[in-house]
């Protein structure tokens, strides 16, 4: 396979920010169909592109070997059904599906069809949880016994947005929370058990706006929270081990770096700026870690290496799965005020 054929399932903030500047400085990536209601933008933007009114239409006309889908979280499984039915290697924004079964449906298929289906957990190539991750494997933290991660906002007001409307997978639990899950399960597996606070602060907000979470494990705690009410400076990571401590604030630079135009082709594109750098504390010193640097393009990097030469996929969905798993559970512990156990079998 030379190029790969790829079609966007939208063209939004997701999919104009976070994965078309990939697809278009990527090889062998290769753009060739879009559906979204912004036709007319598409055509003057990218002449050569197939456009859609409808995904379906798309999925079931188009000669495309991969399928993006960045729509609306309560399509995701419905979209993703009839693109591997349709032959086509499958990558869905986070969060991967509303419901468990959804997805396991999905895996299923994917495996039936002989098909790569994997879901953007783009913020594992976040320099910060790099270093985290870094720090970690070293020994320089020691054993850690509590972690926190903040997605903090300053967004008083609701917007009018699919995202924050009464929709199935609405909310900012499945919105920002995967980006915290998935982090967590990566550094530290899956938890013994979850109590959870999930709750709409801000008024006439119709879905959840803020979520406090604690995975409990046998030798740590971590604490993964989002808040609408956080005017800065926001705390990012807080990793507090028998060695020392590392408190990282901000968020990685690459979200705002693509947003502003930056295209994702130099090599140092994703380094943050040393003023932004974290600090590690012990009994006699405090350090700043240089950040380590991170850049989105390994996924799709990953994602080519898997479809053309078979080699592992970026994020499979069988991990993909586990955040959907745990955020029912929050949700089931938020409702019940009870902490709640997780058979990881």
């Amino acid at each position: 396979m030379t190029e790969i054929k790829t079609a966007l399932i939208g063209y939004g903030f997701s999919a104009t920010t976070f994965h078309l500047p990939f697809i278009q400085s990527q090889a062998p990536f290769r753009l060739t169909a879009v559906s979204t209601s912004k036709g007319e933008q598409v055509k003057r933007e990218h002449l050569q592109v197939a456009v859609y009114a409808e995904a379906e239409t798309l999925l079931t006309e188009s000669d495309a070997d991969l399928v993006i889908i960045t729509a609306p979280n309560d399509v995701h499984f419905a979209l993703a059904k009839l693109a591997l039915q349709q032959g086509k290697h499958v990558v869905l924004e986070k969060p991967f599906v509303t419901r468990v079964e959804q997805g396991e449906e999905l895996i299923a298929l994917a495996k039936k069809q002989g098909l790569i289906l994997s879901v953007y957990h783009n913020r594992r190539w976040d320099g910060d949880f790099i270093t985290v991750q870094k720090l970690i494997a070293d020994g320089r933290l020691g054993p850690v016994r509590y972690f926190e991660s903040h997605f903090d906002r300053f967004r008083p007001e609701v917007r009018k947005r699919w995202r924050e409307s009464a929709v199935e997978g609405g909310g900012i639990l499945f919105d920002l929370g995967p980006h915290l899950l998935d982090q967590a399960l990566q550094l530290f597996g899956t938890p013994t058990a979850i109590t959870a606070r999930v709750q709409t602060l801000r008024n006439q907000a119709e879905v959840d706006d803020f979520f406090h979470l604690t995975l409990h494990y046998p030798e740590r705690l971590a604490v993964l929270r989002s808040s609408p009410f956080c005017a800065g400076p926001n705390l990012r990571f807080e990793v507090q081990g028998e060695a020392g401590s590392y408190i990282k604030h901000g968020l990685d630079p690459q979200e705002d770096r693509l947003k502003s135009g930056l295209q994702p082709i130099n090599e140092g594109w994703a380094q943050e700026n040393p003023e932004q750098y974290g600090h590690l504390f012990t009994a006699d010193e405090t350090t700043a870690v240089v950040t380590q640097t991170g850049g989105y393009q390994h996924f799709y990097q990953q994602l080519a290496s898997a479809i053309v030469a078979g080699g592992k996929v970026p994020v499979s969905a069988e991990q993909a799965l586990w955040n959907i798993r745990l955020i029912h559970l929050a949700l089931q512990s938020s409702a019940s005020g009870e902490t709640i156990a997780i058979d990881r079998d």
